[in-house]
C-alpha cells in the first residue's frame, strides 16, 4: 500500500494509538519519580499549568500540521514543515528532528522496553520471591552490566516484534496493538493502583498505608511552587508524557482524512494519556512505594529503581502467587506502554522513505528496525551512552523541535490560518482562549525552558564519558547528518519532477 493511499481503520483505532504513542514508560517510571523528587503536591500545579499552557496547544498545532502535510501527501516532519513554511528550506531541515529524534530515542528505548519482558517473565517464574532488596538490585546490576546473554535474546526479540507490527502497516498492525494494548494496560493498572490504595501499615511488611503516598501527591506545598526547579522539572515531563516535539504525532495525523477532526481527537488522546500518567501511574508506584518504604526513601530512588528493583521487592511480601501475578502485570503492563509509543517511533521515518525514494512499506520498516539494531549497541555496551542518547535526543531536539514549530505554526503560516486548521472539521468548540496562548505563551514558554536549559547543555558538552559515551555522540551527530543529506536529495529531487 502507498503512502498517499494508507489511512486508520477506524477513528477509535486512532485515539487509541496516538494515546499509545503518548503513554510510555516515562508514564509508570519517570512521572512518579519526578513528582516525589519535587514535592508531590508542589509538583502537580505547574505539572497542569504546563499541561494547559504548553502541552494541549503543542497537541493541536502537531495534530493540526501533520493534517496539513497529508493533504499533499507528506508524512514526515522535513516537507510537512516545509509545506507550512512558505518554501523557506530552513524549515525542512528543522523538520530533520522530526525523524532523527525517534530513531535516536528508538535506539535505547527499545532495549529498556525489552527489560519489561524479562522481568515479566522472572516475575512469573517467581524468581524474585524469597530476595531482599540488595538482592533484586544484585539482579539489576548484572542484568544491564550483560552478566549473561539474557538481555541481548530479550532485547533482539523486541525488536523484531517492533519491526513485524511496524511491517503490517497502520490499520493491520499499528491499530490492533493499539486496541489491544490499551484496554490491558488500562485494565492491569487499575488491579495495581487499587492495591497500592487498599496497603494497610502493619500488613506484610508496610509502614505506611497506600493513602500516606496518594496524600502527599495531592497536597500542595504552596512555598515550593515557586521553584524553578520545579517548572523545569514539569515542563519536561509534559515532553515526555504527551510525546510532543518528536514528530510522531505529526505523521500519525497526516494520515487522516482532509476534514476530519482534529480538536476532539487530540484532546482525547491526549486526556486519556493525562488519565493513565496522573491517575493510574501516580496511584500505583507511589502509594505502593511510600507504604513499605517511607517518603524519605522513596525521594532518594531513581525512576529505574522504583519501577525495576523496588517494585519487585514489595510484590514479594504479598504472597507467592499474588506476587507473582502482580509482578507479571506490572511488566506487562509497562510492556504495553512501552511497544505503543515505540511503534510510533517508526512510522516518521518510514513515511519519510515511502513518499521521498518508494520504498514499500515492509521495506522500510525492516530499515528502520536494521538502524535501531545498530544505534542500539552503543546503548546495550554502556550506559553512559544510554545517558547521551536520553540526553540529547530524548531532552534537548524536544525542546529544540517543539519552539521551531511553534514559531512556524503561528508567527510563519499565520495564526489566523492556523486556527482555521484547528477548528476545520471540529466536533468540540475549541475556546477560543487558546488563539492568544498558542501565539504568544507558548513560544515565550518554550524560550524560557530552552534558556533555562543552557547551563546544563553546556556541561553536558564539557562533562567527560567513556568511549562508549563518545561513540554515542559521534553516532548522534553522524545520524543527523545522514538524514539531512538525505531530505536534501529529496528536495533535489521534487524539484527535477517539477
Amino acid at each position: 500500500m502507498s503512502a498517499g493511499k494508507e489511512n486508520w481503520g477506524s477513528r477509535i483505532g486512532l485515539i487509541l494509538a496516538m494515546a499509545g504513542n503518548a503513554v510510555g514508560l516515562g508514564n509508570f517510571l519517570r512521572f512518579p519519580a519526578q513528582a516525589i523528587q519535587n514535592g508531590g503536591g508542589a509538583f502537580i500545579i505547574p505539572y497542569l499549568v504546563c499541561f494547559l499552557l504548553m502541552g494541549i496547544p503543542l497537541l493541536y498545532i502537531e495534530w493540526s500540521m501533520g493534517r496539513f502535510g497529508g493533504k499533499f501527501g507528506q508524512h514526515s516532519t522535513p516537507f510537512i514543515l516545509d509545506a507550512m513554511g512558505n518554501k523557506q528550506t530552513v524549515w525542512k531541515y528543522f523538520g530533520v528532528f522530526g525523524i532523527f529524534t525517534n530513531i535516536a530515542v528508538a535506539a535505547y528505548y527499545c532495549y529498556l522496553e525489552s527489560w519489561t519482558l524479562s522481568w515479566a517473565y522472572h516475575s512469573i517464574l517467581g524468581d524474585f520471591n524469597g530476595m531482599d532488596q540488595p538482592g533484586v538490585q544484585a539482579f539489576f546490576n548484572n542484568y544491564i552490566g550483560l552478566g549473561s546473554a539474557e538481555p541481548i535474546i530479550f532485547w533482539i526479540f523486541c525488536l523484531l516484534l517492533n519491526t513485524y507490527i511496524l511491517s503490517r502497516g497502520l490499520s493491520g498492525g499499528v491499530e490492533i496493538a493499539a486496541k489491544v494494548g490499551m484496554p490491558l494496560l488500562i485494565l492491569f493498572g487499575v488491579f495495581l493502583a487499587y492495591k497500592g490504595y487498599t496497603t494497610t501499615a502493619g500488613v506484610a511488611g508496610a509502614i505506611n498505608d497506600g493513602t500516606v503516598g496518594l496524600n502527599f501527591l495531592w497536597t500542595p506545598d504552596l512555598n515550593s511552587i515557586w521553584s524553578p526547579k520545579v517548572w523545569l522539572a514539569a515542563a519536561g515531563q509534559i515532553f515526555f508524557t504527551l510525546s510532543v516535539g518528536m514528530g510522531t504525532i505529526h505523521c500519525y495525523a497526516s494520515y487522516m482524512k482532509e476534514n476530519e477532526d482534529v480538536a476532539l481527537n487530540s484532546m482525547s488522546a491526549g486526556w486519556m494519556n493525562e488519565f493513565v500518567e496522573v491517575v493510574l501511574g501516580g496511584a500505583i508506584v507511589i502509594p505502593i512505594a511510600v507504604g513499605y518504604l517511607g517518603i524519605d526513601r522513596v525521594k532518594e530512588m531513581g525512576s529505574f529503581a522504583m519501577g525495576f528493583i523496588t517494585l519487585p521487592y514489595l510484590f514479594s511480601q504479598w504472597g507467592d502467587f499474588l506476587s507473582r501475578l502482580s509482578g507479571f502485570m506490572w511488566f506487562i503492563l509497562l510492556f504495553f506502554a512501552g511497544i505503543t509509543s515505540s511503534l510510533a517511533m517508526g512510522t516518521p521515518m518510514m513515511g519519510f522513505l515511502k513518499d521521498n525514494f518508494k520504498w514499500g512499506h515492509n521495506k522500510s520498516a525492516w530499515a528502520f528496525g536494521a538502524c535501531v539494531l545498530i544505534l542500539g549497541i552503543p546503548t546495550v555496551m554502556s550506559q553512559n551512552a544510554f545517558n547521551e542518547y536520553d540526553y540529547w535526543a530524548g531532552t534537548v531536539s524536544l525542546v529544540v523541535f517543539a519552539l521551531a514549530e511553534v514559531v512556524l505554526f503561528a508567527w510563519i503560516f499565520g495564526m489566523t490560518k492556523g486556527w482555521e486548521e484547528i477548528t476545520r472539521g471540529a466536533d468540540i468548540t475549541v475556546p477560543t482562549i487558546f488563539k492568544p496562548i498558542i501565539q504568544y505563551i507558548t513560544p515565550a514558554f518554550l524560550l524560557a525552558v530552552f534558556i533555562g536549559s543552557i547551563p546544563d547543555i553546556i556541561k553536558n558538552i564539557s562533562s567527560e564519558t567513556d568511549v562508549w559515551g563518545w561513540i554515542a555522540r559521534a553516532t548522534l551527530i553522524l545520524l543527523f547528518v545522514i538524514i539531512a543529506l538525505l531530505v536534501k536529495q529529496a528536495d533535489n529531487q521534487l524539484k527535477t519532477i517539477k
